[in-house]
């Protein structure tokens, strides 16, 4: 296997092929959370939650990892607690954007979300950015900034996508649980509320789980279409470099770019498209430094390179 630190080895093709399925699948999202109506947004989030606890007890279960659960501290699970409710807010927020035709903006969410998450590990754990991700960084904000005043509206779905899973990220670094366990676990916490929430809209006649087969088996299938790229993503992350998985995570918010502009037909005005046009320059300031960085750590003796913040995944 080649070694995770050196971004010019090759890296497998079971990784490589699981983190790109991953992505396609997270890109794909736009097409699959509409499909669920008449279900409003909530209810649709409230399936998400459901469904996918229920998958991943079965895949807790299978890969015999119920210990891993076991005697965690307070501290642990009140850090669990928080991080289930920021992705609940990213996937309540993502799932209103698709299913109300902001499907770019959500797009433009998941590609700032790298540069918002290391500029988070600098104010929050006081990690160090290189110059030229500060530009990077610049470059962004400048980019929010003629979004703001191009279209006349502050870009919150992006702002709220991204900063949520940003403070996740963090949450998630001081979890000591493997992602299943990880996820299985906020589940716990979410699921009650969640199942609560359903079983009360079908006791008033609101839900719609159960009108008609096609749309009962929709809701259902939220659980594995969450899980399943969740889980190829933690295959491929243990088996690739990180320079890799930071390219490679930009195929995500591209597909959903494309699907908002080329299928969606939503509104690009001039200021909307001079706002991606900084952002992707920003992104590929951000991966040229990552790469040339990694690069270098490559041939440093081990422990280097610390202090310098990374890049980081998003996940929808």
């Amino acid at each position: 296997m080649p070694s995770t630190t050196d971004p010019t080895a090759r890296p497998p093709r079971s990784g490589l092929a699981a983190a790109l399925g991953a992505y396609v699948l997270w890109g794909a999202f736009p097409a699959f959370w509409p499909l669920l109506a008449p279900a409003g947004s909530v209810e649709i989030l409230a399936h998400r939650i459901g469904w996918t606890l229920v998958g991943m007890l079965v895949v807790l279960t299978a890969v015999r990892g119920w210990s891993q659960l076991r005697g965690q501290s307070a501290r642990t699970w009140l850090t669990i607690t928080v991080a289930s409710v920021l992705i609940t807010i990213n996937w309540g927020v993502y799932i209103w954007g698709v299913t109300h035709g902001r499907v770019v903006e959500s797009a433009l969410g998941y590609y700032v979300n790298p540069l918002v998450s290391v500029v988070l590990a600098v104010l929050v754990l006081g990690e160090q950015l290189r110059r030229v991700q500060w530009v990077a960084v610049g470059i962004a904000t400048v980019a929010v900034a003629v979004l703001w005043a191009g279209t006349g509206a502050l870009p919150w779905v992006a702002l709220v996508l991204a900063c949520s899973f940003g403070f996740y990220g963090l949450l998630k670094k001081r979890v000591p649980l493997a992602p299943v366990a990880g996820l299985t676990a906020e589940g716990f916490l979410l699921g009650p509320i969640a199942i609560g929430y359903l079983v009360w809209l079908q006791a008033t006649g609101v839900g719609t789980f159960g009108q008609g087969t096609g749309h009962t088996l929709l809701l259902i299938a939220a659980g594995p279409v969450t899980a399943l790229p969740l889980l190829l993503f933690a295959f491929g992350a243990k088996r690739l470099p990180l320079a890799t998985l930071g390219l490679l995570q930009y195929v995500n918010p591209t597909m959903q770019f494309a699907w908002g502009v080329l299928v969606d037909h939503e509104p690009m005005p001039p200021a909307r498209w001079i706002g991606f046009v900084l952002v992707w320059v920003a992104l590929l300031v951000f991966a040229a430094d990552g790469w040339t960085a990694s690069r270098r750590r490559a041939g440093r003796p081990a422990g280097s390179g610390a202090g310098e913040a990374q890049p980081t995944r998003s996940t929808v």
